[in-house]
């Protein structure tokens, strides 16, 4: 009797910015459920699931230089709003949905698919969880993704946070999965390159002010000059006009062209794994690619010069052997991280992290297979615990308190005409261009 060809597993990605979908297309290629099939396939077979990705339109959909940075390959993409996105799962059967959004998409998602799938016996395991590391927010945005059937924790101690905060208000805290992030990876560190490099991992958002990045603007520049045997980088996340997760209104290539850098500093954009591949010293304020760094055991600095705050997001590597300032590197220090601390983050630089999605993929398999299918999506958040909050949260995303779209939800049958394009495109830019140019105007204007 022949052997049945396994059915590729489905999966569904509603992504709104180009981290997100980072996030969301690694994450769902990480847990992706076994294949389906009548009966088993052959010893060692590999099943790929089918990959379908959907950017959710707004300002920080990402443009296919983005998409192509990242480097994860979908079956389908197509941006879409929260309307035609929850018309397409009632269209398309899937078999894990994760949701990789702000805290307010994912909430109104719930509802939304709640009341898309009242009429299904069987649904997707609907997943979402946060991009990288969790510092600010906190119980607000869990309790906008509680809902879901698994909420994802990047590590042991964000695992513990979440239980409690959940526990804390009387909801229920079964779908807190711990797992890692799912961008870790690529070779340990071996030992310095020639030439030796350091790189200034930049964020979008922190620090905020032009006082402060242009501070470490000309840090960075000064250690290039005091160390013109060493390749000094500026990893951006994006180019102008274009945004991320967070509003750059203050990208640091414009404030560069007011200096004049050495020939060993670069601005460099890529891959942030590609980048790794040849750094010595990793550095920042507070980014992720601080625990990509330390998962390859890349000496790595998380600085202190603008202060350890909460703004900042520096204070979650209190505890880290990480923390230093510019004064400190430039005269040799290289800190230590601490092991125990490391081990909570999830980084899993103790060759632990290919069992770190073991117990999400586990607890998927579980579901799929539940007699009867799923219950509905039952989010803590409802128009009785939250009449004041949630209504607004899905105006935003033209739903009605019960999920329903509301009357006039821009839902096309079919992709935007050409004028449409043009007149989207435009609006896009126009924003961004507000935000980089207008907004920071207005703001000085209202300081004198």
């Amino acid at each position: 009797m022949p052997v049945s060809t396994p059915k590729r597993p489905r999966i569904a990605v509603l992504a709104d910015s180009d981290t997100r979908w980072k996030w969301g297309a690694l994450t769902a290629d990480r847990i992706a459920p076994g294949p389906s099939m009548e009966t088993a396939p052959q010893e060692g077979a590999q099943v790929r699931p089918c990959l379908d990705g959907f950017l959710l339109r707004g300002r920080a959909t990402p443009t296919p230089r983005q998409l192509e940075e990242v480097g994860v390959r979908a079956d389908s993409l197509r941006e879409v709003t929260a309307v035609e996105f929850l018309r397409a799962m009632t269209e398309e059967s899937y078999d894990l949905l994760v949701l990789s959004l702000v805290g307010g998409g994912v909430q109104a998602m719930l509802h939304g698919l709640k009341h898309a799938w009242q009429d299904r016996t069987a649904r997707p395991v609907v997943v979402t969880g946060y991009v990288g590391v969790v510092y600010e927010k906190l119980a607000d945005g869990l309790l906008l993704r509680h809902g879901a059937d698994l909420v994802l924790a990047n590590s042991r101690q964000d695992a513990d946070r979440f239980r409690a905060v959940y526990e804390g208000v009387g909801a229920d805290a079964s779908a807190v999965t711990e797992v890692a992030l799912p961008f870790l990876g690529g070779a340990p560190y071996e030992g310095e390159h020639d030439p030796c490099t350091v790189v200034f991992a930049a964020q979008p958002s922190v620090p905020e002010s032009r006082r402060d990045r242009t501070y470490l603007l000309n840090r960075l520049v000064q250690h290039a000059r005091r160390h013109p045997e060493r390749e000094v980088l500026l990893k951006l996340r994006s180019k102008p006009g274009e945004h991320t997760t967070h509003i750059e209104e203050l990208p640091y290539q414009k404030l560069v062209q007011r200096l004049d850098p050495p020939a060993n500093f670069r601005l460099v954009y890529g891959n942030m794994g590609e980048v790794l591949d040849r750094t010595d010293l990793l550095v920042t304020v507070s980014s992720t690619a601080a625990l990509e760094s330390l998962h390859r055991r890349i000496p790595t600095v998380v600085l202190t010069d603008l202060g350890i705050r909460e703004s900042l997001g520096n204070h979650h590597f209190v505890g880290s052997g990480c923390l230093a300032s510019w004064d400190q590197l430039d005269a040799g220090h290289r800190p230590v991280p601490d092991e125990e601390w490391v081990s909570r983050q999830g980084v899993a630089a103790d060759g632990s992290y290919d069992s770190a999605f073991d117990a999400a993929r586990k607890r998927i398999a579980g579901l799929l297979d539940r007699p009867g299918g799923l219950p509905p999506l039952t989010p803590y958040y409802t128009p009785v615990t939250a009449p004041g909050y949630l209504p607004g949260i899905l105006a935003r995303h033209h739903l009605g308190p019960d999920g329903a779209p509301l009357p006039g939800a821009p839902a096309a049958d079919k992709d935007p005409g050409p004028v449409r394009q043009i007149v989207r495109r435009a609006a896009r830019g126009a924003y961004r261009h507000g935000v980089q140019r207008v907004a920071p105007v207005i703001r000085r204007m209202g300081e004198l």
